[in-house]
């Protein structure tokens, strides 16, 4: 007689509780897992501690607006870095050269677009620059076409008003074979048209320029008003018409002494591509404080303003505009508000799959405590009926079995709420046990 108690006997009786636990919640963790990896894929990483910034001269208003775009940003523990340079072209450089470290750039409007720049975004335009055309003569000069000929300080290499003025000066059909250019610009231009060594002089800076209110102050100098100043803004898409009003620059002394037009370039604040979200929404914000109270060519919250006709605006940044800070940004530290969103942008994903195992993991525990329960009532039902069926009793057999049933049963892990269950069946080994008892010692 075969006392060997059945495999599947011997196999579930060696399931321990933590072996059992395992089989139920190592699955769910491994799927826990998953889920933080895949939200993990959406989540921006934190936002840099330090981001660069290229502009202009330190006496421009490029970099004096920079530099208050860091204190801006110095409030939400982000330090900006402001680097000068010769001008927009070179800016424009050091945006196309990733290894530079440039993230960020105030641009001239006119100097480049999408097609030639596709890595470039737009965060928006954010000022006027008027394009200021001094001059010294008797003749009265309102159109470019009228400089053919003469001696024109356009910009130096690199700065974007020499790249505007070579494009204002060749769609009136002047290049440097009907005109004499001269590469300076500043206080160097300006020193040269004082000196009578230049008739004509290009300078792109705010009103509130020092060189400027010397040049308008100066009785041999004049200022050009730009009588094909609506064409322009026609032609070029970056140029917009504005006016000088009289008096504008010095009320006493009514200077200047009657309206000028002129046409002005709209400075962007262009980004590459790739700059963290996070950035953008600040310095977008910094743009704002600095520039929506207006000025002489601008009307308060005028700009910044999201529209760009030469590079595609950021998408956070467009959003920004219309409508407004994150709404958690509001009223928290930005250091806290970032952690906060970046935490619910990963919760969603992982509560996806987390609430459903919620539900899963103990329905699956308590469907495997179920199914042992039916397997030995099973196991037992079938013992019971070779014990009433066979003709020859093995008495001693079906006390062996009857007793490695009642072990197996006493050894399955259940939880407190199963309990009652657990008793019936040991309730139903005891019976099938006195009925074996109850057999006679030897075959009938």
């Amino acid at each position: 007689m075969d006392t060997t108690a059945p495999k599947s006997v011997a196999r579930t009786s060696s399931r321990s509780p933590s072996r059992e636990f395992l089989m139920i919640v190592g699955p769910a963790l491994i799927a826990v897992g998953f889920a933080f990896w895949f939200a993990y894929q959406f989540v921006e990483p934190a936002p840099p501690e330090s981001v660069k910034i290229t502009t202009g001269s330190k006496t421009g208003a490029y970099y004096a607006f920079a530099t208050q775009y860091a204190k801006s940003l110095a409030r939400s523990d982000i330090r900006l870095e402001v680097e000068e340079s010769p001008g927009s072209l070179r800016n424009l450089e050091l945006l196309r050269n990733k290894e530079s470290g440039i993230s960020v750039a105030l641009l001239q409007g006119g100097i480049s677009n999408h097609e030639k720049d596709p890595k470039l975004v737009s965060l928006g335009r954010v000022f006027l620059e008027p394009v200021w055309v001094f001059y010294r003569g008797e003749e009265k000069i309102d159109r470019l076409a009228q400089l053919k000929g003469k001696r024109i300080a356009i910009g130096s290499e690199g700065s974007g008003t020499r790249a505007l003025a070579h494009e204002l000066l060749a769609k009136n059909a002047i290049d440097d074979s009907s005109a004499q250019f001269l590469p300076i610009s500043g206080d160097k231009a300006a020193d040269a048209l004082r000196n009578n060594e230049a008739d004509a002089i290009f300078l792109v800076l705010s009103p509130k320029a020092k060189l400027v209110g010397s040049l308008l102050r100066n009785p041999d100098v004049k200022l050009m008003s730009f009588s094909q100043a609506e064409a322009y803004t026609r032609i070029f898409p970056f140029l917009a018409k504005v006016t000088l009003p009289a008096g504008v620059i010095d009320l006493p002394g009514q200077i200047p002494q009657g309206d000028v037009d002129l046409v002005a370039a709209q400075a962007a604040l262009v980004a590459r591509d790739d700059v963290h979200p996070a950035i953008v929404g600040l310095l977008v914000q910094a743009a704002n404080e600095v520039h929506a109270p207006g000025g002489i060519f601008q009307r308060v919250e005028e700009f910044p303003k999201a529209h760009d006709p030469e590079y595609p605006m950021q998408e956070d940044a467009e959003r920004l505009y219309k409508r407004g800070p994150p709404f958690l940004q509001r009223f928290l530290p930005f250091w806290l508000a970032n952690f906060i969103e970046r935490t619910l942008i990963m919760i969603v994903p992982i509560a996806t799959i987390l609430l459903p195992l919620f539900k899963i993991v103990p329905w699956a525990y308590e469907f495997r405590i179920r199914r042992r329960i039916l397997f030995w009532y099973g196991e037992l039902k079938h013992l019971e009926k070779e014990v009433l069926d066979e003709s020859v009793v093995e008495k001693d057999q079906y006390t062996k079995e009857i007793m490695q049933i009642e072990d197996a049963v006493s050894r399955i892990p259940v939880p407190l709420h199963y309990s009652d269950k657990l008793y019936e069946l040991r309730s139903a080994v005891e019976l099938v046990r006195l009925r074996i008892v109850g057999l006679p010692d030897q075959a009938i």
